[in-house]
């Protein structure tokens, strides 16, 4: 399918074939031997002689953080699973990272990178995070979290802004490249992380590719593309504790600072099974989001199905989105999200730039079952912009919701909800609604309110079914409507 964007060929890390096994280096994979210094002669006994794979065969291997260098395939045989100690002072020293949008130093993740070219985690094996101790922090994290947000408010420098203790309770991510280029994931299946399953932050050319991620951990996100280019993800499988795949690009101040945008990432042929958002973009996006492809997925099972979501004081635009060809089953909260009211956060915004959505085009979707149908709401004084959705049929309790949007255009909706109204606008104008229809007999199909709807455009819609085709609110001029039969 062709890319509605320009995007360079994103091929596979350049890694020399030789081979390096981890038992040459003293690994023993019986599942109570630490392996961390093993893992290491191997790493970097293969880099030295100009990379290639560091094989990781059959057993259980026990080990601490592993690091990687350029030219470097980790490779996790079939049959083989790396569970990761629980131990927390074993992910120290401290490395650089961004922890919920904020960079810093803390915990090394589980396997880490920086500054790497060619790099890779293949295989058909398991990688175990062992994650559960490390989920209880969730409960005790704001002490850290506050003290992070308030040194990136007040301009600490970052080499300053240390972490990695357990009265912080900063949660390193599982798998995570940084300012890294040439990444390939392929194959592995992933459980059970501290907090993030696979973050690549600050990267360029990133393939992930049939790889499982099945963990029901608190902020378990699958996989969360951060302030990094260039990215194809397909063929993958999500069973997660929060959302699947997640596009993200920094936090308020600290994100302004680094304005590195998330761009140029392509979704395709993905499948989820339970996760808070099927494709979610936010709420850290202070440093842009564009140029996103997401087709050929199926959601079923998740909270929402396509979640993008931001508040007042994240400032940042989200910009050039397309999403087509998605099948979605039973959805518990809205199938299609997208919202600047967003209201849960860790860190309250100490700003009120708003963020800016605009110029999104849906296409060929289908729900089953949707609490919600739609949600468009932007902020009253940063409306959202540009919104096209066309052949998108969904069964929902609740119909659509467009609020505070500007430019939005429906073709051939087919919206079926149990509760009137199809269709709710509020203060928004530009609405053009073209060949709709609802399946069932509703009482109302289009509510109006608020003084700021404006040139509200219906035509060629079949609408027998409705008892009540058109509502309007006290405020809305009755001129602000307009008919016509094509």
């Amino acid at each position: 399918m062709k890319i509605p964007f320009t995007i360079p060929a994103i091929k596979r890390p350049a890694i020399a074939k030789r081979t390096i096994d981890v038992r040459d280096y003293g690994a023993v994979g019986d599942g109570r031997t630490v392996n961390t210094k093993a893992f290491a002669k191997a790493i970097a006994a293969c880099a030295a002689k100009g990379g290639g794979r560091v094989l990781v065969p059959e057993g259980i291997w026990l080990t601490g953080p592993i690091h990687l260098k350029s030219k470097i395939d980790l490779h996790v045989s079939k049959g083989a699973e790396l569970r990761f100690s629980d131990k927390f002072s074993d992910y120290l020293p401290v490395v650089f990272t961004r922890w919920e949008g904020l960079e810093c130093y803390n915990y090394s993740p589980l396997i880490y990178a920086r500054d790497c070219e060619n790099i890779a985690i293949t295989g058909a094996g398991t990688l175990n995070g062992q994650g559960q101790k490390w989920w209880a922090w969730k409960k005790k994290q704001k002490h850290g979290a506050v003290r992070l947000y308030k040194m990136a408010c007040d301009g600490a420098a970052v080499k300053k802004r240390v972490f990695g203790t357990t009265r912080d309770a900063l949660r390193p991510t599982f798998i995570e490249a940084v300012n890294c280029k040439n990444v390939l994931v392929e194959g592995i299946t992933i459980g059970s992380g501290p907090m993030w399953t696979l973050h690549p932050l600050y990267c360029e050319n990133v393939l992930v590719r049939n790889v499982s991620i099945i963990t029901r951990g608190v902020n378990n996100d699958g996989l969360v593309i951060d302030s990094t280019r260039n990215v194809l993800i397909e063929d993958c499988f999500f069973d997660t504790g929060d959302d699947c795949v997640v596009l993200k690009s920094g936090l308020n101040e600290d994100g302004w600072r680094v304005g590195k945008p998330t761009e140029k990432v392509v979704v395709r042929n993905c499948r989820t099974k339970e996760g808070h958002g099927g494709i979610t973009i936010g709420s850290e996006m202070s440093g842009d989001v564009r140029d996103i492809f997401v087709h050929d997925c199926e959601f079923n099972g998740t909270s929402n199905g396509i979640r993008v979501k931001s508040m007042r004081g994240r400032g940042g635009v989200i910009e050039n989105v397309w999403v087509q060809n998605i099948k979605m089953g039973r959805i518990s909260r809205a199938a299609l999200t997208f919202s600047t009211f967003y209201g849960m956060s860790t860190l309250v915004p100490s700003t009120k730039i708003p963020p800016v959505f605009r110029s999104f085009h849906l296409k060929n979707i289908t729900c089953e079952y949707a609490s919600r149908a739609v949600k468009i709401i932007g902020l009253p004084e940063q409306p959202l912009e540009n919104f096209t959705l066309e052949n998108i049929d969904i069964n929902s309790r609740w119909g659509m919701e467009c609020i505070n949007s500007n430019g939005v255009k429906l073709t051939g909706v087919k919206i079926s909800p149990i509760k009137a109204p199809v269709m709710f606008v509020k203060n928004s104008r530009d609405v053009t609604i073209k060949k709709a229809s609802c399946k069932d007999k509703v009482d109302i199909f289009l509510k109006i309110e608020g003084r700021k709807s404006k040139n509200i455009r219906l035509s060629g819609n079949n609408l027998a079914k409705a008892k009540n085709k058109i509502v309007l609110g006290k405020t809305v001029e009755p001129d602000s409507v307009k008919k016509t039969a094509k």
